[in-house]
């Protein structure tokens, strides 16, 4: 899947953002010790992580950052999603085709 890595020059810095060029609703990039790591889509039914993020989201009315939350306690791995910075300059843009897998299905059982 092709995917959108913005460079933005920050205060501390430089700092890689990875978006998603055509978002849809119920899609994130979640990154995983600050690398992109996992894409979930929850409306993506052939793979069972993102039925089950289905449910939990749609479903249960759960947000993406509760989800997250519960798993990093619970597993005690670093999950965040990608925030551009408060104060930044986009330096560049590129488009990278990358193959990101979805989380882990123990994780969110």
């Amino acid at each position: 899947m092709k995917y959108k890595l913005t460079t933005y020059r920050t205060l501390t810095g430089t700092k890689e953002v990875l978006f998603i060029p055509k978002k849809r609703s119920g899609q994130w990039v979640v990154y995983h010790n600050d690398e992109p790591t996992y894409f979930v889509d929850c409306f993506d039914f052939k793979k069972e992580s993102n039925l089950i993020m289905n449910t939990l989201i749609i479903s249960e009315r759960k947000s993406i950052s509760d989800v997250l939350k519960k798993i990093r306690k619970k597993q005690k791995v670093k999950l965040t999603l990608p925030k551009t910075p408060f104060f930044e300059i986009k330096v560049r843009s590129e488009v990278k085709e990358l193959e990101l897998k979805p989380l882990p299905e123990a994780w969110i059982q």
